[in-house]
């Protein structure tokens, strides 16, 4: 007979797999993402108390640990590339032949988008999850069975119908969505960004930490599946049912089509909300529906006969680079800009498009004065991505990427090891007009008015020198600027005072710490609670905070040691800036929680799991899933198990419930 703990484990597993399906393949999410995550944070801790009833299909197991490398995996039925077509006459050959080759029996194709991902297949034994692995060279891939685990959208464990043995293809791709998040982080850290959406996703699900993996958060669309070594359906639509069935994320933009006419109308159809997806599609995939009919047309050396790939035209054209520009950001970074002869492309005129650093530039061979290929994916900045020498003409000249910064003249060094190199002047203006613009952006301190134009004028007038100086600022010096007047004046600097009281987050985030973005701004800001606790804290102890990571420890750790930024602090906190937490917060902080880390065990008779959390961490206090000597309390409920034992073999101190409760009230 199952034990109360176990029937808890298998409830709440079978809670978050509802919810994961609620959010991902439904968009009808029922909770949000802080209750979501207690869940999964009350499982982990249950199966850590009851090692013995973790099963691989838990969803504690999508994330494990860091791999040494990628080990081979063959594909015991390859994965064949498709052929081609790029114009509507190609695809009506396709059908011609597939009818000359069905002999007048019926037939009946499916459309489905050409997602511009990269294609994995997934292998289920008595429907779990056991292994996953990249196309490759269509035989052999890299086994990626950990990554593919992080993917939501992808089931640890099959709801219906598994055979013995069922294998999953499908296409993984990052969303525009994410996609953007990822290179907006990656640039405020000063590293470098991923060229699109494809690139991003390919890198990621290669890498050999499965927890970044899972913070880039991958999704995937299946579209096939294979029992054994034979198709699973009669027909291809069938497949879809099944996946649908069994949990998985199925692309809803698809067709069944009876011949030629149908098929152009779902490929115009698509086209024209090309745009509108979150995804990135280069085309439309067709296949003979029938699994029977497949298996007798074949496939060639290449690529199957029954099926093919329409491309969409590229958005792709051809200019000329007149020159390349360095733009310098808030952190140094010296990033390139192709400005380009104006060209039409995908309905905008394109005048600029990232190079993103020097080995790109040596990459591509560039000179100035080559006709360059440029591409246009969504809504992505345009990309150069060839150039032509066969125009050159001979009058083309060398471009040499600056050593010094092209603002401020210093040093600009490339350390060993990076891709961007960067102004070493902490002064450079540049740097200090990015900053202060970062500053007061709508993530950080959100200064309504304080634009581009702007701030050049205040920082070229030498108004300000960083942004401890906006809270200086007149309405009168304001109002003297060119463009200015006493209104305007009076608008920005009451939004300057308002930014005041922002709180510690978003000013964490604003101030530019390198690594330190919104998720661990906001991780910072609740552990700590003061930016004064940050500044004295050791790397150790900033190491400790769960999600930080050692590389973030140092980074936060180095920047409060600097004198210019010790004070920086010292004057946004004497101009009044907030640099605590929220009032009702501060008042709720206790020094005996303060930095202090719990570990909740059993059952409490007065508070549900959640509710002792967050007492805990109302008060400055943090809660863990396991003990350790870094534990400072142990709360200790009835049928307390393994934690309990480990917290008196390691001397932490264990609190009974009553203990608990007259230290909260």
């Amino acid at each position: 007979m199952a034990s109360t703990t176990e029937k808890e484990i298998v409830s709440l597993r079978a809670e978050i797999e509802r919810h994961n399906e609620l959010y991902y393949q439904k968009a009808a999410p029922e909770i949000s993402d802080l209750e979501f995550d207690m869940l999964l944070e009350r499982l982990r801790t249950l199966e850590a108390e009851h090692p013995e009833l973790i099963t691989p299909d838990s969803p504690t197991q999508r994330v494990g640990g860091r791999a040494d490398s990628l080990q081979p995996f063959n594909h015991t039925v390859p994965l064949m590339s498709l052929d081609n077509s790029y114009s509507l006459d190609d695809l009506k050959s396709f059908t011609e032949r597939c009818e000359r080759l069905a002999e007048g029996r019926k037939l009946e194709y499916v459309a489905e988008l050409k997602i511009d991902g990269l294609s994995v297949s997934l292998h289920y034994d008595n429907g779990i999850l056991t292994a996953g692995a990249t196309r490759g060279d269509g035989r052999t891939g890299d086994e990626v069975t950990q990554n593919a685990k992080t993917i939501r959208t992808v089931p640890l464990r099959l709801k219906t119908d598994a055979p013995p043995h069922a294998e999953v293809r499908g296409e993984v791709f990052l969303s525009r969505t994410q996609f953007a998040k990822i290179n907006a982080e990656l640039e405020m850290q000063g590293e470098k960004t991923f060229a699109n959406p494809r690139n991003c996703a390919s890198g990621t699900l290669r890498m050999l930490d499965s927890q970044t993996v899972a913070s880039r958060r991958l999704d995937m669309f299946p579209y096939d599946v294979i029992r054994g070594n034979q198709k699973m359906f009669a027909t291809h639509w069938e497949n879809f049912e099944w996946l649908e069935r069994n949990g998985f994320n199925v692309n809803p933009n698809r067709a069944l089509c009876t011949g030629f006419d149908d098929l152009v109308a779902f490929v115009n159809e698509m086209e024209t909300h090309r745009d509108t997806l979150d995804y990135e599609i280069d085309g439309v995939v067709v296949k003979v529906n029938s699994t029977a009919l497949q298996e007798e047309f074949g496939s060639t050396t290449k690529a199957p006969r029954w099926a093919i790939a329409y491309k969409y035209p590229a958005r792709q054209a051809t200019t000329r680079l007149l020159d390349i520009t360095i733009q310098v950001g808030r952190t140094g970074a010296l990033t390139p800009v192709a400005n380009l002869e104006p060209t039409l492309l995908a309905g905008t005129t394109v005048a600029r498009a990232s190079l993103h650093n020097e080995d790109e530039i040596k990459r591509l061979g560039l000179k100035i004065g080559d006709y360059v290929l440029i591409e246009k994916s969504g809504e992505i900045i345009p990309q150069v991505l060839s150039n032509i020498p066969s125009r050159r003409d001979g009058t083309e000249t060398d471009y040499e990427f600056p050593t010094t910064c092209p603002v401020c003249n210093s040093p600009a060094v490339r350390p060993e090891g990076e891709a961007v190199r960067r102004c070493t002047n902490p002064e450079c203006p540049a740097k200090i007009k990015a900053r202060i613009l970062y500053y007061a952006s709508r993530k950080a301190m959100d200064i309504e008015g304080l634009g581009e134009v702007l701030v050049e004028t205040l920082v070229d007038k030498e108004m300000i020198r960083d942004v401890a100086d906006l809270y200086d600022l007149t309405v009168d010096q304001i109002a003297a600027l060119d463009r200015m007047a006493v209104k305007s004046g009076t608008n920005l600097i009451e939004q300057i005072a308002a930014s005041k009281t922002r709180g510690l987050q978003r000013l964490l985030y604003g101030i530019d710490i390198r690594h330190v973005g919104e998720r661990y701004a906001k991780i910072l800001a609740n552990a700590f609670r003061s930016i004064d606790r940050i500044a004295a804290a050791t790397v150790q102890e900033l190491d400790d905070i769960p999600e930080i990571g050692l590389a973030v420890a140092e980074s936060v750790h180095e920047w409060f040691r600097n004198e210019h930024n010790i004070g920086l602090v010292s004057r946004l906190k004497a101009a009044g800036v907030q640099t605590e937490t929220d009032a009702a917060s501060t008042a709720a902080l206790d020094e005996r929680f303060v930095g202090k880390t719990f570990v909740l065990t059993g059952k409490l008779e007065n508070y549900t799991r959640d509710e002792a959390a967050k007492l805990i961490e109302d008060r400055g206090g943090r809660v863990s899933s396991s003990v350790s000597k870094k534990t400072d309390y142990v709360v200790a409920g009835s049928d307390a198990g393994s934690k309990l034992t480990k917290a008196e073999t390691l001397g932490v101190t264990v609190l009974d419930e009553a203990e608990f409760r007259s230290m909260v009230e």
